[in-house]
């Protein structure tokens, strides 16, 4: 299935009201997508839908309810249909104490609803007959952190499971394509502490987004240097990691 080149094109971003997922849902809006923006404060994406009425529909809902998939189901239908979905979704903090109720807060959002939006939108796609679906992981989830241990866990565990949606999706009699986009540090409300670099602006990294959706990639880092980081962290020694 090609994706559409008329005024046709529909869009769904989940986690839409700040950061990536807006910068985003703002760049297909200008693409000429009709987009369907979600996250869980409905004043913010409401002063987005003011910027372009006509091709902004607002629905918020938290994605970690257990009703989430009805508000998805729901955009859809306002929709119409849909060819992109961007999961832009997602937590995690720097955890010293081990204290467990951020790292329960992080896996619920990032692997429990994770799981549950990619499934609904696997299976949505297929039943269109074809579509593409683009999450945001992390470089960070390419190896242990000492200091976010259920960030960087959750984010392995969504590259691990994008890998098996691509793998499912190359044996598919419709086309579904699966991105895994890496950011390393984009200047949104998540990035905390100190010692960022190659720092990527959230205009930045939604560019890098929709070239990945206009190239159908696998997986894109954001920004592309970031590659390197993610080479050297996969194949540095386990004794080297631990003292980092």
């Amino acid at each position: 299935m090609q994706l559409p080149t008329s005024a046709n094109k529909k869009a769904l971003v989940i986690g839409a009201s700040s950061g990536i997922g807006l910068e985003t849902a703002r760049l297909l809006v200008q693409r000429g997508y009709r987009v369907a923006i979600t996250g869980r404060r409905a004043d913010r994406l409401e002063a987005l839908q003011t910027e372009d009425p006509e091709h902004y529909i607002v629905c918020p809902f938290d994605l970690t309810d257990p009703e989430a998939e009805a508000h998805l189901e729901a955009a859809v239908q306002r929709l119409g249909s849909v060819q992109v979905i961007v999961l832009c979704s997602g937590t995690g903090d720097f955890n010293p104490d081990l204290d467990y109720r951020i790292e329960a807060q992080t896996n619920r959002l990032n692997i429990d609803a994770f799981t549950r939006t990619a499934d609904w939108s696997y299976r949505t796609l297929k039943a269109q007959g074809g579509g593409h679906f683009v999450a945001i992981t992390s470089v960070m989830g390419l190896r242990g952190s000492g200091a976010a241990p259920a960030y960087a866990a959750s984010k392995a565990y969504q590259i691990n499971y994008l890998q098996g949606l691509q793998q499912r999706a190359a044996h598919e009699t419709v086309p579904l394509y699966i991105t895994d986009i890496r950011p390393g540090s984009v200047q949104t409300d998540m990035m905390k502490g100190k010692g960022h670099f190659w720092i990527t602006s959230p205009q930045e990294a939604a560019r890098y987004i929709l070239h990945a959706i206009e190239r159908r990639k696998t997986v894109q880092y954001v920004s592309p240097r970031w590659r390197v980081i993610g080479l050297l962290l996969q194949h540095l020694p386990g004794w080297l990691h631990r003292k980092m």
